[in-house]
């Protein structure tokens, strides 16, 4: 007579539990992350179309700048949680071009 132990001691149960757990978590808090940069683009966007044209060209240089770092790591998180195509980002937040032709400079302080 052979004996097996419990399942619940096998070792690929108890890993698939817990790593389905821990798996979870983490796609949870992607997902939490990529709406908060998300409000974050939104928030840098509208600052930015809000912006008069008569202002300084100072301004807008920086807030294009805050707009396309905010954009960049948009992205970022979005490919983090497997969304590689941006062209369906940049159509809903309708980002401009000269946002987008600044993603990933560094600038120099």
């Amino acid at each position: 007579m052979s004996l097996r132990p419990p399942k619940a001691l096998s070792p690929t149960f108890a890993t698939t539990g817990a790593f389905n757990v821990l798996e979870y978590e983490l796609m949870s808090e992607r997902a939490d992350a990529l709406g908060r940069h998300g409000l974050k683009v939104e928030k840098a966007l509208a600052a930015l179309s809000e912006l008069k044209a008569e202002a300084a060209p100072d301004l807008r240089e920086r807030l294009l700048d805050e707009a396309a770092d905010a954009v960049w790591a948009f992205f970022i998180q979005r490919e983090i949680c497997g969304l590689r195509d941006s062209r369906d980002a940049v159509r809903r937040y309708g980002i401009p071009k000269e946002v987008m032709a600044r993603l990933g400079i560094v600038r120099r302080k």
